[in-house]
């Protein structure tokens, strides 16, 4: 069966995301055409990106970037759950992202954000990391507005249409990961010495 990691991106105190993440977990879980599990950068505090080569290049020297290359290689696809912090995407996720190269390769990507805006442009910048490493982006983001989806910005009340975007992004993240099995199926082994 498909497995969906369905990533936490912030790691501040008295952060949006968890309760996101939980809706959209939630949700997912209705679904018995892949399995959904919620993965919180805050259980996997990782230093600004400190390897002496590039994760494309690896394996890692370091403890904490095998653990997290080892936590996210299963998955066949994700959600990432991400803020617009000024415009872009969190420093943590960024990070996060930048310490796995091949685990991320051929795999499925949808995006869920909130921000006063809906988070839209720290889902443009994601859609360009993500592109840089061989993911595939679904078209159809869930974008929050604090204003209309938030009571005092704080206190998530989801509405039927994010439940709608949501179903949909989740369809394409299930549809598009299974087409790229063979893909993954014959991946190089990366930077961890973990297989995508």
């Amino acid at each position: 069966m498909i497995r969906v990691g369905i990533i936490i991106g912030s790691t501040r105190p008295n952060r949006n995301g968890p309760q996101v993440a939980r809706w959209v977990h939630e949700q997912a879980s209705r679904r018995d055409d892949a399995a959904f599990e919620v993965i919180d950068l805050r259980d996997h505090p990782l230093p600004h990106l400190d390897e002496a080569v590039p994760p494309m290049f690896g394996p890692s020297a370091n403890q904490h970037t095998r653990d997290w290359a080892e936590r996210i290689a299963p998955f066949d696809g994700f959600v990432i759950v991400t803020p617009d912090y000024n415009g872009g995407m969190p420093g943590v996720l960024k990070n996060a992202i930048d310490h796995a190269c091949s685990e991320w390769t051929n795999k499925a990507v949808g995006f869920v954000s909130y921000g006063v805006s809906g988070g839209a442009r720290a889902v443009a910048q994601l859609r360009t990391v993500c592109s840089a490493l061989g993911m595939a982006d679904v078209s159809r983001p869930v974008e929050l507005s604090l204003f209309t989806d938030f009571e005092n910005n704080t206190v998530f009340v989801p509405g039927e249409r994010p439940a709608a975007t949501l179903t949909t992004m989740l369809d394409q993240v299930v549809a598009w990961s299974t087409a790229l099995a063979p893909l993954r199926a014959g991946s190089l082994v990366g930077a961890s010495g973990v297989r995508s």
